[in-house]
C-alpha cells in the first residue's frame, strides 16, 4: 500500500505559550466582533439570499475567509506597528468564528428558528394539525402569539419590541436550557478521549491543516511564499470569477462541469435508468480537501459510491426496485453510522478506564483541558438535564434512551471520522425519529410522545455543522500550538454562550425585516413542513415494526464489522469501513466524483514521485481550498450588496 502520513505543517505539539497567549484582551477585542460579523454575514446568506453554504462543508467557509482578511491584515499592519497578533491569538480568533458558525448553520439553530413556531402558524382545517397533535404541543416551547409570528414570516416588522422580545425570550430560554445539557456531555466526552484520539493514537485532523498553516511561522516559507498555493488559489479563483459573472451575465461563458452536472437525462432506458441521482462535480474545495485524506478513505468513498450504483442496477435488472424502499440506503446508512459510534467508544476503553481511575483516585494531570472528575460530572449532569427536559416534553424511558443513544452514537461517529479521516458527514436520511419508527413502530408511542420526537428534528437534520467534532479539533489546534488545553476549554464555553445570544439575534433581526417565507430565499422553513408532515404521517397512519427495515441496519451494521475486521487482519486490505458509511448516506452524493479526481492524482504523486512529490504539492490543494472559500465568499458579499443571486460555489 502507498503510504501517505504527510501533513501540511508539523503536527508536534509546541510548548506551553511558545508561539504567545491565546486569550489576549486584543483577540477578544477582534473575535468577538468578529463572531458578530460572521454570524450576521451567515444567516444573511444563508437565510435571505441563500447564495453560500457557508456550513455545509466540514471545513466552514467564512472562518477561513474571515481568518484569511485577519492573517493580511496582520501582516500589513505588524510591519508598521511592529505589534502583530501571535499565532496563538489568530487560532482563538479562527476558533471564535467556527463555533459561531457551528451554531448559526444550516443544521443547528437556524433550524430551531423554522420549526419552533410551524405548527402554530400553519396549522389549518385542510392539515388538520389543531385535531391531530396541537392539544398536546408543549406551549413553553413556541411561540403562541400570532401577532408576534406574523412579523416573523411575513416581514417589514421590528424584532425589537418588548412583547416580542419576552415572548420569543421565553421559548428560546428553554431550548438553552437543552442545548446546554448537550453540550455538557459533549465537553466532556471529548474532555475525556481528547488524550487518546490527539496523543495516544495521533489521528490525523485533516480539517485543521489549512487554519493552522495560514497562522503558523512555518506556513510563512511553506504556504504563504509557495508559487504551487498561489497556483491552486488562481485556478479556483478563475473558475469562480468566470462562473459567478456568467451567473449575472448569462450569454458570458463558463465552466459546465464543476457543480452537479447531471447525467441522467442522457440515460433513459432501463436498467441503467435506475441509477440515481447520477451527477457529478468537480468542486475546487472538494479536490482540495480530498487530497488531505488518507488515500485508504478517498479510495473507499467513491468505490463505494460505485457500489451503490451496482445495487440499483441490480434491483432494476432482477426487479428487486419494485419492492418499497430499495436498495434501502438510509437504513443500511444508520446501522453504519451507529457502529461507527461504538467502534468509536471500544477503541477508546481501555483509555476510557484509566480516566476514570485517575478520576476517582484524585490523580488529575493539570495538562488535561479538565479535570476527569469535572468531565464526568459534566456528562452526568448533561444525560440527567436531558432526561427531565425530555421527559417534561412528554417522552418515556424508552423513547428517550433510543433517540439520545442514536443521536450520541452519530455524534462520536462524526467526531471520529473528522478526527482521523476529515470527510463530508452529512446523515440526512438515517435520522433517529425514523430508526426508532422503524425498530418499535409508532403505535407503540402517545401522541405526546411522537410529537416530541419531532420536535427534535431540527437539530438531528443533517448534522453538517455538529458542535462536538468542533470542540475536539480545536482541542488539537491548541496541542499543537502549545495554547494550555484549559485555556481552550474556557475559550470554547465562553464562544458557545456569545454564539448562541448572537444567532438568536441575527435569526430575529433578518427574519422580522425580510419575512421568514416572504423574501428569505434560504430559510429554513421546510425543516419545519419536515417535522410536522412526518407527524402527522404517523398519527394518521400508525406504522409498525418495520422487520425489513431493521434486517438492512443489521446488515450496514455487519458491513461495516466486516470491514474493520479485513483491515485489521489484512494489513494490505485498501478499504476503509467508514468510507462505506460516507457513501451509502447522503455525504457523498455531491462529492464522489471529486473525490475520485483527487485520489487519482494523489495516487499518482505518490506513485510516481514519492513522498517528496507529495509535500511538494500539498499547498497547491491547499490553494484550491482557500481560491475557493475566498471567491465564493465574494460572491456571498457581492450578492447582497447588490441585491441580487449570485454564483455558489457549493450546490
Amino acid at each position: 500500500m502507498i503510504s501517505d502520513t504527510t501533513q501540511a505543517v508539523t503536527l508536534s505539539a509546541a510548548p506551553p505559550n511558545a508561539l504567545g497567549k491565546a486569550t489576549t484582551w486584543r483577540a477578544f477585542l477582534i473575535g468577538i466582533p468578529a463572531m458578530l460579523i460572521n454570524v450576521y454575514w451567515t444567516t444573511v446568506v444563508e437565510v435571505r439570499w441563500y447564495t453560500l453554504d457557508t456550513t455545509s462543508l466540514p471545513l466552514f467557509i467564512t472562518p477561513i475567509f474571515i481568518l484569511l482578511c485577519i492573517v493580511l491584515l496582520n501582516a500589513a499592519f505588524g510591519r508598521l506597528t511592529k505589534q502583530r497578533l501571535s499565532p496563538a491569538e489568530l487560532i482563538a480568533i479562527y476558533i471564535m468564528l467556527v463555533i459561531s458558525s457551528s451554531l448559526s448553520g444550516h443544521d443547528m439553530l437556524q433550524n430551531l428558528f423554522g420549526s419552533i413556531a410551524h405548527a402554530i402558524w400553519y396549522e389549518s382545517p385542510a392539515n388538520r394539525w389543531a385535531d391531530l397533535f396541537l392539544d398536546h404541543y408543549p406551549k413553553w416551547l413556541t411561540v403562541t402569539d400570532k401577532e408576534v409570528l406574523r412579523g416573523f414570516y411575513l416581514g417589514d416588522d421590528s424584532p425589537y419590541k418588548m412583547l416580542t422580545l419576552l415572548t420569543w425570550a421565553k421559548a428560546l430560554s428553554w431550548w438553552t436550557l437543552l442545548i446546554a445539557f448537550l453540550l455538557c456531555v459533549m465537553f466532556g466526552l471529548n474532555a475525556l478521549l481528547r488524550r487518546q484520539w490527539t496523543e495516544h493514537e495521533r489521528l490525523a485532523f485533516p480539517i485543521i491543516q489549512l487554519p493552522l498553516v495560514m497562522v503558523h511561522p512555518m506556513g510563512v516559507r511553506s504556504f504563504w511564499l509557495s508559487s504551487s498555493m498561489w497556483l491552486g488559489f488562481g485556478v479556483a479563483a478563475f473558475i469562480d470569477i468566470v462562473n459567478g459573472l456568467h451567473e449575472l451575465y448569462p450569454s458570458f461563458p463558463y465552466f459546465t462541469y464543476i457543480k452537479l452536472y447531471n447525467w441522467h437525462d442522457f440515460i433513459t432506458n432501463r436498467p441503467w435508468s435506475a441509477i440515481r441521482p447520477l451527477r457529478t462535480s468537480m468542486y475546487p474545495f472538494a479536490i482540495g480537501l480530498c487530497y488531505l485524506l488518507p488515500l485508504d478513505l478517498s479510495l473507499s468513498c467513491w468505490f463505494f459510491f460505485i457500489v451503490r450504483f451496482a445495487e440499483q442496477l441490480l434491483g432494476a435488472t432482477f426487479g428487486w426496485d419494485q419492492v418499497r424502499g430499495y436498495p434501502f440506503f438510509n437504513q443500511q446508512a444508520a446501522g453504519a453510522w451507529i457502529v461507527l459510534g461504538i467502534f468509536a467508544l471500544l477503541g477508546s476503553r481501555h483509555w476510557l478506564r484509566e480516566a476514570i481511575k485517575r478520576a476517582i483516585s484524585g490523580k488529575e494531570d493539570a495538562s488535561e483541558c479538565m479535570p476527569f472528575r469535572v468531565a464526568l460530572a459534566l456528562v452526568l449532569i448533561g444525560i440527567i438535564g436531558i432526561y427531565w427536559f425530555s421527559f417534561r416534553m412528554g417522552m418515556s424511558w424508552l423513547s428517550i434512551t433510543a433517540f439520545y443513544s442514536i443521536y450520541f452514537a452519530y455524534a462520536l461517529a462524526i467526531t471520529r471520522v473528522r478526527a482521523e479521516l476529515g470527510a463530508p458527514h452529512e446523515i440526512y436520511f438515517a435520522q433517529p425519529r425514523f430508526v426508532i419508527a422503524d425498530i418499535f413502530g409508532t403505535s407503540r408511542f402517545s401522541t405526546r410522545e411522537l410529537l416530541a420526537i419531532n420536535m427534535l428534528h431540527w437539530f438531528n437534520r443533517g448534522y453538517r455543522c455538529h458542535p462536538m467534532p468542533n470542540q475536539m479539533e480545536a482541542l488539537k489546534m491548541a496541542q499543537v500550538l502549545g495554547i494550555p488545553q484549559r485555556v481552550m476549554m474556557k475559550l470554547l464555553a465562553t464562544s458557545f454562550a456569545i454564539g448562541i445570544l448572537v444567532t438568536y439575534w441575527a435569526n430575529l433581526h433578518v427574519c422580522y425585516r425580510e419575512g421568514a417565507v416572504t423574501r428569505c430565499r434560504g430559510f429554513k422553513n421546510w425543516v419545519g413542513w419536515e417535522s410536522f408532515n412526518v407527524l402527522a404521517g404517523w398519527l394518521t397512519s400508525p406504522q409498525q415494526r418495520q422487520w425489513r427495515n431493521i434486517y438492512w441496519m443489521v446488515g450496514g451494521a455487519a458491513a461495516v464489522i466486516a470491514l474493520r475486521w479485513l483491515r485489521i487482519s489484512f494489513t494490505a486490505f485498501p478499504l476503509h469501513h467508514a468510507g462505506y458509511a460516507l457513501a451509502i448516506s447522503f455525504a457523498m452524493d455531491y462529492f464522489w466524483f471529486a473525490f475520485l479526481i483527487s485520489w487519482m492524482a494523489k495516487y499518482f504523486i505518490l506513485r510516481f514521485g514519492g513522498i517528496k512529490a507529495h509535500r511538494k504539492a500539498i499547498p497547491f490543494f491547499l490553494g484550491l481550498i482557500l481560491g475557493d472559500y475566498a471567491l465564493g465568499s465574494f460572491w456571498g458579499i457581492y450578492g447582497p450588496i447588490k441585491g441580487v443571486q449570485t454564483y455558489r460555489i457549493y450546490i
